[in-house]
């Protein structure tokens, strides 16, 4: 559940700060959210397929990011031997505890984009000063 504070209600959070900036250190970083929130959308992900839905990214990024994540026990590999052979990625229960904290990320992200936006059309049907 969201809370939103008033600047007198803002809890101190300098007792926290330090398991804030532990877990920033852990999942920060320009990949790692964006491939827990992948992950999220789906079950199980092939190296490839998450590949291409990472615009961006590239093969040694994405390789030291899942081999961090799967060392921090956020995700698991799972190699089938099939013929071609392939490994999977999923998310452990762990990481799974973040979905709702990305949830509310992700919304506020959203409003931020819509008030820019907003912003950027009451900024173009103002005439130019000349």
């Amino acid at each position: 559940m969201q809370t939103t504070y008033s600047e007198k209600e803002i809890p101190d959070l300098s007792e926290e700060k330090c398991s804030v900036i532990y877990a920033l250190e852990i999942i920060g970083g320009k990949w790692k959210l964006p491939i827990i929130w992948k992950l999220s959308k789906k079950k199980t992900m092939r190296y490839n397929e998450l590949k291409r839905e990472l615009e961006g990214i590239t093969n040694i990024m994405l390789t030291r990011s899942l081999q961090y994540l799967e060392e921090h026990q956020l995700v698991i590999r799972r190699e089938l031997e099939h013929i071609p052979p392939h490994v999977e990625y999923s998310l452990t229960d762990r990481a799974r505890q973040l979905i709702p904290a990305l949830e509310v990320i992700k919304d506020w992200g959203r409003q931020e984009m819509k008030r820019s936006q907003e912003q950027s059309g009451e900024l173009s049907s103002v005439p130019a000063k000349r």
